[in-house]
């Protein structure tokens, strides 16, 4: 999400809040002159959302659902082609920000997405759904829908976030973040430098995944603010980064990372930053401050 999408979407929903809160009659003026009635706010949302029933930790579940549009109709059509920014991005993420989990579910010709989701732990679940609707051209839009579930199985003890670490440990594969964090502050640009290396200590070979070598996701601790950014190369068709353009030399040199990084709001954020290493899929969580 660039920074003018980012004004566009706050403008968008300004706009709503305007329009719905005036639901049933904004009220007359004292010269007898009757506003007319505004009816609520029509928007996209969830149709049909389901687990299939209760929800286990370490079990997997069928989750599904369609999109409405605000005519009412059932979305069928999302933007297709090379890069990150097609179908529908389901990310599940525990409202302590613990664990994450990431997915690009197909869907069938009615509109119906359906996904295999596993949660490795008991608790409150927030379910975003980032969509992009189908388009013409090189242009895209996209939005997000939102919902929670329970995940049971165990006593929910949510966790502290800890404080930023440069380095993170994945399956025996090391993230270290190179040259520190530069100071981080809302709606301005800023480049974090990460690199991966292997168990014995190798730059890490990557490899695209969902059309990115890298997916950057953020959340806000407390309400969940999302956002959402790739890493990217010259080579990669359809990927575009923080500005809409490719950040170069993710894949000159094997194990870099460059994160665009454009916060919407301050407070404690949690870097959930993913890439595919040797046909594993890894996630290293960092914890970073925004001014």
């Amino acid at each position: 999400m660039n920074a003018t999408r980012l004004v566009r979407f706050a403008a968008l929903a300004t706009l709503v809040l305007a329009v719905a809160g005036c639901a049933g009659g904004c009220g007359s003026s004292s010269s007898g002159v009757t506003a007319p009635s505004i009816g609520a706010a029509s928007t996209y949302g969830f149709t049909s959302f389901s687990t299939g029933g209760p929800v286990t930790a370490g079990k997997p579940f069928t989750l599904s659902f369609k999109i409405h549009t605000p005519t009412g109709q059932i979305m069928k059509r999302f933007r297709t082609g090379p890069g990150p920014h097609t179908g529908v991005h389901l990310i599940l993420v525990r409202k302590d920000l613990a664990n994450i989990v990431h997915l690009h579910p197909p869907h069938s010709p009615d509109g119906t997405i359906t996904a295999r989701v596993t949660l490795p732990k008991p608790g409150p679940y927030f379910v975003l759904v980032d969509v992009y609707p189908y388009s013409q051209g090189a242009q895209y839009t996209n939005f997000q829908l939102h919902q929670n579930l329970t995940a049971g199985g165990g006593e929910y003890v949510p966790e502290k976030l800890p404080p930023y670490n440069p380095v993170v440990h994945v399956d025996g594969y090391t993230y270290r973040v190179v040259g520190g964090v530069p100071p981080l502050h809302v709606s301005q640009p800023a480049l974090i430098n990460v690199r991966v290396t292997t168990p014995d200590g190798k730059p890490a070979p990557l490899t695209p995944w969902f059309g990115a070598l890298g997916h950057a996701i953020f959340f806000r601790k407390g309400n969940l603010a999302y956002f959402h950014t790739h890493i990217c190369s010259p080579k990669l068709k359809g990927c575009t980064s923080l500005v809409g353009k490719t950040i170069p030399g993710a894949t000159g040199a094997p194990g870099k990372l460059v994160v665009g990084v454009l916060m919407p709001q301050a407070g404690t954020w949690r870097l959930f930053l993913q890439s595919k290493v040797n046909g594993h899929v890894l996630t290293a969580p960092f914890t970073l401050t925004v001014h």
